[in-house]
């Protein structure tokens, strides 16, 4: 079994290669970014053809109007044959070619039904375009501390009846003395709302039952905390449900912060983001400083 390590949430590269498993191969096969997967069908089909062009080629005079010998001309064919092309030019002239091109044939026939299944199912899969700020915040919210991020809808339409869940992971050690990773929920001020359309300021509230409680950055650390975000709604375009995940480091936890404002007015009283600073705060101590 492949093994995995917390904080594996963030988004691989392009080129990222998920291990193979030979139980699995549809899921392997849609976890490929679109880069990789059209280029692992490329080399499918480059390869298929290949394979064939030798098959032709160990009984010469199979393939009448090609060279003898010639790679080219038999692979070539083998392009006709596979796409069902058929132009003309060249055709088996014995049983051992028309063997072979019946098994081409019926390889192709396979190939393309495997190749369009898995181009709808990769285009079908509903997918959300949602955006996470780089940092959560500490700050002070109607007189409590406050655990806070936002999230944005970077598409035009709506998603209906969105859901937000936030859980704190930290190590613990068991009275046994054994070492283990435990999830906590962390409640939220307002965890769905009926219509998602420009932000959310997700927050939870600091009190005696938070798992936050009387913790300072020092004492996280030593318990190696993260915090992981699930979103979940219904894409009012395509009726389906739509799912995105994030988490945080301590590294991207800000104290004494607040979020500038992103979302303003045009001259036809439209809202509009800004999405460039979307990600930006500025400290608390600052803002107190100015209006003083």
């Amino acid at each position: 079994m492949n093994k995995k390590t917390f904080g594996e949430f963030e988004p691989h590269p392009w080129w990222y290669i998920p291990p193979f498993e030979w139980q699995d191969p549809y899921h392997w096969i849609l976890n490929l970014s679109w880069p990789m997967f059209l280029l692992c069908m490329a080399f499918w089909y480059i390869g298929i053809n290949i394979l064939f062009a030798f098959a032709y080629l160990l009984q010469p005079g199979c393939i009448a109007n090609a060279r003898p010998g010639n790679f080219g001309d038999a692979f070539f064919f083998s392009l006709q044959t596979i796409s069902t092309v058929g132009y003309g030019a060249m055709s088996p002239t014995n049983l051992y070619g028309h063997i072979v091109v019946s098994i081409e044939v019926w390889v192709g026939l396979l190939g393309l039904a495997l190749i369009t299944g898995l181009m709808f199912s990769r285009f079908s899969r509903p997918t959300a375009r949602i955006l996470f700020s780089h940092w959560a915040l500490v700050s002070s919210f109607n007189g409590q501390q406050t655990f806070m991020f936002r999230v944005a809808n970077q598409r035009g339409n709506r998603i209906l009846e969105a859901q937000i869940r936030v859980s704190l992971l930290r190590e613990e050690m068991t009275q046994e003395g054994y070492e283990m990773y435990r999830f906590y929920d962390l409640p939220l001020v307002r965890s769905q709302t009926p219509v998602f359309g420009l932000t959310w300021l997700v927050m939870h509230t600091i009190n005696v039952d938070s798992a936050l409680w009387q913790e300072t950055i020092d004492s996280l650390k030593l318990k190696k905390v993260q915090f992981f975000v699930t979103l979940t709604g219904l894409d009012e375009t395509v009726s389906q449900t739509i799912h995105a995940h994030h988490n945080y480091t301590l590294e991207q936890l800000q104290w004494n912060a607040r979020f500038k404002d992103v979302v303003r007015s045009d001259s036809q009283k439209k809202r509009i983001i800004e999405y460039d600073r979307f990600h930006e705060f500025e400290r608390v101590d600052e803002i107190q400083k100015i209006s003083s």
